[in-house]
C-alpha cells in the first residue's frame, strides 16, 4: 500500500528529528568553544589589537547560540524530508559544513593561526553556499534557515581577515594573564 504520511505524521516526524538534532548540534557548538578556549577572556585574544568591525563581545554568545538552533531546526526539517531526492546529499554537505565551523575555534583560538583560521573559514563559506543550495532543493524553508548563518560567517569571514591584517605575527604573542580589576 502506497500512501504519503499525513500532516499530523509529517509533523510528529519533524518534532523527533528537532528534538534529537536541535540539542546536539548547539552542544557541538558549544563544546568546541569551550574546549578551545574561546572568547574574549583569552587572555592571548585580549592581547591582540581588535579591528573596528568587532562587536561587544557578548555578541558573539547570543549570536552564536540563535544559529546553532537555527541550523540544528533546517537539518531536522531535511532529515524529516523522507521523499526528497537531495535529502542525503543535503545531509551530507550540512555535516560537512559544520565540521569546518566546529574546527575554526581551536585554529583560532586554541593554536592562535589565524591563517589557519581563515582557510577554515574560507571553505566553511563554500561548503555553507552548497549545503544552503541543497536545503532549498529539499525543503525552502530548511534553505532559509541557514541564510542568517550565511551572513553570520560572511561578517566572520572578514572579522578574521582583519584580525589577521592588524596582528600579523599573532601566533607569538603571548598574553600576559594578569587580569586588572576596576571597581566602581
Amino acid at each position: 500500500m502506497n500512501r504519503l504520511a499525513s500532516p499530523a505524521e509529517l509533523r510528529a516526524s519533524l518534532i523527533r528529528w528537532a528534538l534529537f538534532i536541535v540539542p546536539t548540534v548547539m552542544l557541538l557548538g558549544f563544546l568546541s568553544g569551550q574546549l578551545s578556549g574561546s572568547g574574549a577572556g583569552s587572555p592571548w585574544f585580549q592581547a591582540l589589537e581588535k579591528p573596528a568591525l568587532f562587536p561587544p563581545p557578548a555578541t558573539f554568545g547570543i549570536v552564536w547560540t540563535v544559529l546553532y538552533f537555527m541550523m540544528g531546526l533546517a537539518l531536522a526539517v531535511v532529515c524529516a524530508a523522507w521523499g526528497s531526492r537531495w535529502r542525503g546529499w543535503a545531509i551530507f554537505a550540512f555535516v560537512v559544513q559544520l565540521a569546518l565551523n566546529l574546527a575554526w575555534s581551536p585554529a583560532f583560538f586554541a593554536m592562535h593561526d589565524m591563517r589557519l583560521a581563515l582557510a577554515i573559514i574560507g571553505v566553511l563559506l563554500a561548503a555553507l553556499i552548497v549545503t544552503i543550495v541543497l536545503f532549498f532543493k529539499v525543503r525552502k524553508w530548511a534553505g532559509v534557515l541557514l541564510l542568517p548563518y550565511l551572513a553570520w560567517v560572511g561578517f566572520a569571514t572578514v572579522l578574521n581577515y582583519q584580525f589577521l591584517e592588524l596582528n600579523p605575527d599573532a601566533g607569538e604573542v603571548q598574553g600576559s594573564g594578569a587580569v586588572q580589576r576596576i571597581e566602581l
